[in-house]
């Protein structure tokens, strides 16, 4: 008997390492694709919008819900025990408080993600920097009220160890679960509702496409939408906790550590006026730098100021040459951030 509870603590342990192993893989993938798309979409002015900078929000949610892993793990994991934090630390606790922060944060951009979605392709006009504060407050705001309810009735009803270990019978989770459940909700309603405006606007009689293009340009939205909503979430949400315990830390922690970088590889690397805009400057660098060279082919010490130079001077400065330079992208692309309409 106790050969046999050896063997099931042995494969038990090996399942949460390899588990561990996963998320952190898949969260280091995230943070460094998002760094990326920051940068990206913080390098080039064309791109600042309404639209791009909730996307980084977005985006900086899901780098601190990473960084907040690590974090955790750690404290609570960095000699291997399974509990190293004294009932007094308050260190772990802060940790702990952070790490849940950044997962409702996370929730919360998803759910202005899709207020946002929702209002662009619902609302005729809408003044989009008088919602972006109020955006703000959901998405950063939201948490910090629930969160700070949740750790001071942690400490002053339930102070036990590093508040990591959930109890079944413990009430104060939902002060976290309930807000998070509820986001979860309203996404997955406000994806039927995107849903079913895309659908009337694929179908729209002005659009000379077949029903076969139509119904793929739709499942195309939709996956798209998947991530953004978090509607992935929907499928252990609201299954107790004890319930398929391997099944949902499979699905949670590793699948759910790579959405943030599946969130930056939809929203920026595959965004079409982000690589218009990139193809853009590549053009205008390769163009600089070959003028920049020709420029000193033709500046020879026996040419003086020639006429050459002077063409070569002139040209550097024709505002034609500026006008080809910076060329707007072709019409078959999406078009850049300076036009707020073209959210899918």
């Amino acid at each position: 008997m106790s050969s046999l509870l050896f063997v099931v603590c042995v494969s038990q342990g090996n399942f949460f390492w390899q588990v561990k192993i996963g998320y952190t893989v898949g969260h280091s993938i995230s943070l460094i694709s998002l760094i990326t798309s920051i940068v990206i979409l913080s390098v080039f002015r064309k791109l600042h919008c309404t639209r791009n900078y909730i996307h980084m929000h977005l985006f900086v949610s899901f780098i601190l819900k990473a960084i907040a892993v690590f974090t955790k793990d750690v404290v609570l994991y960095q000699v291997g025990e399974v509990d190293n934090c004294s009932p007094g630390s308050v260190g772990c606790k802060a940790v702990m408080v952070f790490f849940q922060y950044c997962i409702m944060a996370s929730f919360f951009w998803l759910l202005v993600e899709g207020l946002y979605l929702r209002a662009l392709l619902a609302v005729s006009f809408f003044s989009e920097r008088k919602y972006f504060w109020y955006y703000i407050l959901i998405g950063w705001g939201g948490p910090t009220i629930f969160i700070t309810a949740w750790g001071v009735a942690k400490a002053y009803y339930n102070d036990v160890g590093c508040w990591d270990i959930i109890e079944k019978t413990e009430m104060f989770w939902w002060i976290i679960k309930t807000p998070i459940l509820a986001s979860i909700l309203m996404n997955f309603i406000l994806f039927i509702c995107i849903i079913r405006i895309l659908r009337q606007k694929i179908n729209c009689p002005d659009i000379g496409r077949n029903e076969s293009n139509q119904y793929l340009r739709l499942a195309k939205s939709t996956l798209l939408l998947i991530p953004l909503f978090g509607i992935n979430f929907i499928v252990f949400a609201f299954i107790p906790e004890q319930v398929n315990t391997e099944q949902r830390l499979v699905f949670d922690l590793i699948l759910g550590s790579f959405q943030g970088f599946a969130v930056a590889v939809l929203y920026c690397f595959l965004n079409g006026e982000v690589q218009s805009e990139m193809k853009r400057k590549w053009r205008w660098w390769n163009l600089q730098h070959h003028m920049g060279s020709d420029t000193t082919k033709h500046q020879h010490p026996s040419m003086g100021n020639s006429t050459g130079t002077t063409q070569i001077s002139m040209l550097s400065c024709s505002p034609t040459t500026r006008r080809a330079s910076s060329s707007c992208p072709p019409p078959s692309s999406l078009p850049l951030c300076q036009d707020d309409d073209s959210m899918i």
